[in-house]
């Protein structure tokens, strides 16, 4: 295991550009509202009878956001690419009618790529939300959101994820044609200014989790995406096995592990499955589970073992944009309790090129 021996946070990039998200979200809203617009008009057109998601790693986090929020906004039906239906098996699905949103942070990796070649050949429309405008991917789509997030130093994904999240929610939102939406995303930046406030808590959550080598990240309905994000940081920064599950899930089997100590992270916003969320903090408090709870909310906040709170409260449409905040700060502050570097995960690079 790779131990770096006295790191200071602040003198970390992955901090620094944690720290950077407010005024990243900021610039893409700025700079890509009328992009957006004519993108949603001409799906409008297009009038597509499915979405497919494609991507890799975080980004795939970020289309399972994707899937929540066409699907409750927008009313359509999403799917996830599996890839290797085009790069190892060569028989494609039927794209014809599909809109193929390819999200990813460098634009490069060839199984995207070759998905999106295929869709265009079939007829499907194709979008590219990507911090590299110029790469191969945003050449093969017919459009493109630019995200604006910055070069991006630390191998994990930060300011690039949360950017394809408000990417993805500004589309949804220019597709309602609501205009109740477009004033909550100009609010978000604040709102996740206030979510960095939970530092100082995240920092005593990695105290309280520096022992564990496995744990289980838990989300239920848009937060499931920020579960399973929070999930891939704290394998990649801190070696913890996390595995994520929707709460749901969560109770058809996987409960069984839980024994005195067993840590659990619970993220759980305001919203519809908050209801679920809170039920599910009090069962695993009475089996003796030492709880993290990610919310907005003051008794799921009281009833764990630490709380990190997100500051304020957004619509649950938006949250996976602030929750995620403070499981950013949990990886980042656990991976150097333990004496490892945040910015350079073993075995990692910052673009794996897959097939």
């Amino acid at each position: 295991m790779q131990q770096t021996v006295g790191m200071d946070v602040a003198s970390t990039y992955m901090r620094s550009e944690i720290l950077e998200q407010p005024e990243v979200l900021e610039r893409l809203l700025e700079a890509e509202g009328p992009r957006v617009d004519r993108i949603a008009g001409a799906i409008r057109a297009f009038d597509p009878y499915f979405v497919m998601m494609v991507a890799r790693g975080s980004s795939d986090n970020a289309a399972l956001y994707g899937k929540y929020l066409l699907g409750a906004i927008n009313r359509l039906p999403v799917a996830l690419a599996a890839p290797s239906l085009v790069t190892l098996y060569r028989s494609p699905p039927n794209l014809s009618r599909a809109l193929v949103i390819a999200i990813s942070q460098s634009g490069r990796s060839p199984d995207l790529l070759e998905v999106v070649c295929s869709a265009r050949r079939q007829g499907a429309m194709t979008v590219a939300a990507t911090n590299n405008p110029s790469s191969p991917l945003a050449e093969r789509c017919e459009w493109v959101i630019p995200l604006h997030a910055g070069r991006e130093r630390s191998v994990a994904a930060t300011k690039s994820y949360t950017a394809q999240l408000l990417a993805l929610a500004m589309l949804s939102a220019s597709l309602s044609v609501r205009p109740e939406l477009a004033e909550e995303l100009r609010a978000l930046p604040e709102s996740v200014q206030l979510a960095l406030e939970a530092e100082s808590a995240a920092r005593k959550a990695a105290l309280w989790l520096k022992g564990a080598s496995r744990c289980v990240v838990i989300g239920r309905g848009f937060d499931y995406a920020t579960a399973q994000e929070i999930a891939l940081k704290l394998k990649e920064l801190a070696a913890v096995a996390a595995e994520p599950y929707s709460a749901a899930d969560f109770m058809h089997g996987p409960v069984a592990m839980v024994e005195p100590g067993f840590p659990a992270v619970l993220v759980a916003h305001s919203g519809a499955a908050y209801r679920e969320m809170r039920r599910l903090a009090a069962r695993l408090q009475r089996l003796g589970a030492d709880l993290i709870a990610i919310s907005d909310r003051r008794w799921i906040l009281d009833t764990a073992s630490v709380g990190l709170p997100v500051g304020s409260t957004v619509s649950e449409w938006l949250s996976p944009l602030v929750s995620v905040v403070p499981g950013q700060m949990l990886a980042l502050h656990l991976a150097v309790e333990k004496g490892m570097d945040p910015d350079r995960p073993r075995r990692l690079t910052k673009v794996t090129r897959t097939r």
